[in-house]
């Protein structure tokens, strides 16, 4: 029988890793030797968690489709050959506002991630960096290779980072979950649920999510 390749489980990063990884940026990316320069690499790691981008749709943004004034992303470049606009936080806007202050962007179709010597940062050059990155802040796990964790585990650990967050907070998540998909830019809730990857911290909340809920109705068929 032929065998198949076992399913990817994505790598989600934790908020400490992400810490790591940050830190290793300048090492990974001083040297000129290296395509891009540190601080256009911490802001692509940045968007792509920050806003759950996937990392053809960070390339492929333009400084035109940064709207500070207004916080938001509009990405062009999806997987389904749809526009989404993408709300930003206050501290990936305040990172974004600081990439552009410290750049010379002089046309609105220009890239908004640039290589050092004015390209657009290539997913090839991407991807090259982030081994450095990933190598120098000590993320590795087992399965050779392959297995390592991946740029894209970042948008993994995006979506669930914030469903943990949801769950902490006691939002309705009937409500939030179609949100999040829509932030994601998936055409439906299937695609979402594949990014929705259970780690010990998101099984935990739903345990004690659940554990409120029997709680509550236990004492409520008592009373």
């Amino acid at each position: 029988p032929k065998l198949t390749e076992p399913t990817f489980i994505p790598y989600i990063y934790s908020q400490q890793e992400l810490k790591r990884m940050l830190d290793a940026v300048p090492a990974a990316c001083g040297s000129n030797k290296v395509a891009v320069e540190a601080g256009t690499y911490g802001m692509l790691l940045l968007l792509l968690y920050g806003a759950g981008l996937r990392l053809g749709e960070a390339l492929s943004l333009t400084v035109a489709d940064v709207d500070l004034d207004q916080a938001i992303l509009c990405v062009r470049g999806t997987k389904f050959y749809k526009t989404r606009l993408v709300p930003l936080c206050v501290d990936l806007t305040f990172a974004l506002a600081q990439h552009v202050g410290a750049h010379h962007f002089d046309q609105p179709d220009a890239p908004f991630l640039r290589l050092r010597n004015g390209e657009r940062v290539s997913q090839s050059a991407a991807r090259n960096a982030f081994r450095r990155v990933r190598i120098l802040a000590g993320l590795a796990r087992d399965g050779g290779s392959r297995h390592q964790p991946r740029l894209h585990d970042l948008r993994h650990t995006a979506a669930v980072h914030r469903l943990v967050a949801w769950y902490r907070s006691g939002e309705n998540l009937q409500f939030m979950l179609p949100r999040l998909a829509t932030f994601l830019g998936h055409v439906n809730l299937a695609g979402t649920q594949r990014y929705l990857t259970l780690t010990p911290e998101l099984l935990g909340e739903a345990s004690t999510r659940f554990e409120r809920y029997a709680l509550g109705t236990t004492l409520g068929d008592q009373s």
